[in-house]
């Protein structure tokens, strides 16, 4: 049996540890060919370092980390590819891949848009704004990007319109989006994270916009199925296909299809319409 390691960023707060082992344990069901571990990268525990040991001692062959990250960052493209050369020098005879972050594939698309329904709002609905709720990085491409994922998630829908917000320094702030939104004839608005698990930073947002009429907050993408899917996704491409920012050319070459992976089917079809549609 395969290994795949499920890479969390980490946090203080025990909301998000929870979270992502709840996304983990769906994703281990969707998954019983492979034997599913969670990791972190910083705050909690156990780290990667700690979960590879372990799952080489098992006797495994193959690892696949798959960040569970929304963006290609420094724990993408430094922390996490530093990892996991160092754990391929103690595990010489181990292939240790490292699969492509999640990014901002539909399926989360999807998942936002979900959570968004289950605040009772109706795709038709013109009178509602989203105010797409992000981290915000100190890379300005990396924020532009971010910025355009509020449109996706408009897309399709008769909202009145969509802005990204960032928890940080970056603006605009949440409340500077609902002002834009309020501009653009939004009367109802609904702050949806754009964030695996919540913490620090969503509550931050909550309490900045606190008191503002006519505001709802969606819930984080969570363990939504789409989570457990698209990890499970990543790890299919990474393992047929060897793509891996942070494999070697060895761990590439021995990066084939899984010769006896039994079909995981998606139990609740991602390929679906929204349930904002419904």
């Amino acid at each position: 049996m395969s290994a795949l390691i499920a890479v969390a960023h980490g946090s203080r707060d025990p909301r998000s540890s929870a979270t992502i082992h709840r996304a983990v344990d769906a994703l281990r069901r969707r998954r019983p060919d492979l034997d599913v571990r969670v990791a972190f990268l910083d705050l909690s525990e156990p780290g990667v370092d700690q979960v590879v040991d372990d799952l080489a001692d098992a006797g495994h062959g193959r690892i696949v980390a798959v960040p569970m990250l929304l963006g290609r960052a420094f724990h993408a493209k430094v922390d996490l590819p530093e990892l996991l050369q160092a754990a391929r020098t103690r595990h010489p005879h181990v292939s240790i891949t490292q699969a492509d972050v999640l990014g901002d594939d539909r399926l989360l698309i999807e998942a936002v848009r979900d959570r968004i329904a289950d605040t009772g709002v109706a795709a038709s609905d013109s009178t509602v704004g989203i105010a797409l709720a992000a981290v915000g990085s100190s890379v300005a491409p990396a924020n532009q990007r971010t910025r355009v994922i509020a449109q996706k998630v408009l897309a399709g829908t008769d909202w009145a319109g969509a802005v990204t917000c960032f928890a940080t320094s970056v603006s605009p702030s949440a409340t500077d989006a609902i002002t834009q939104l309020r501009t653009l004839g939004a009367d109802r608005i609904v702050v949806a994270p754009w964030f695996l698990a919540p913490g620090l930073l969503t509550d931050r947002i909550e309490e900045s916009v606190a008191g503002l009429p006519n505001v709802v907050h969606a819930e984080v993408i969570g363990a939504h199925p789409a989570l457990a899917e698209l990890v499970s996704r990543r790890y299919d491409s990474a393992v047929s296909m060897g793509r891996s920012a942070g494999s070697t050319p060895a761990a590439r070459a021995v990066a084939t299809p899984e010769p006896n992976a039994r079909p995981h089917p998606f139990s609740e079809p991602v390929h679906r319409r929204s349930r904002l549609h419904r």
